[in-house]
């Protein structure tokens, strides 16, 4: 079955960076567009960043410049570089698989101090 695991968040101070890893399992990894959404405490999820099969790279505009998602093929993982990161990046951020039926990690939390 579907399986997405997440690692790699934290706390870190504003204008810190940290890199999100998405290990993927039980499907073909390298056929698929892969996802980064994340939630904040009261909010809904919001789409985050996107990278096709191609390797094309898709962002919300709260985080252009700032985040840079990417995959290993390879390696059936996807990854979120993000770069200076700012307290309103905090959230729980889930890595998606989305084709018809939607599968979602756990999450990992990244928490952002002022």
């Amino acid at each position: 079955q579907v399986q997405l695991v997440e690692s790699g968040g934290g706390l870190v101070q504003a204008g810190g960076s940290l890199r999100l890893s998405c290990a993927a399992s039980g499907f073909i990894f390298s056929w698929n567009t892969m996802r980064w959404y994340r939630q904040a405490p009261g909010k809904q999820r919001e789409y985050v960043a996107q990278i096709t099969s191609d390797g094309y790279t898709n962002y919300v505009d709260s985080v252009k410049g700032r985040f840079t998602i990417s995959r290993d093929n390879a390696k059936a993982a996807v990854y979120l570089q993000m770069n200076s990161l700012k307290p309103e990046d905090t959230a729980v951020y889930y890595c998606a698989l989305r084709r018809g039926t939607d599968y979602w990690g756990q999450g990992t939390q990244v928490t952002v101090s002022s």
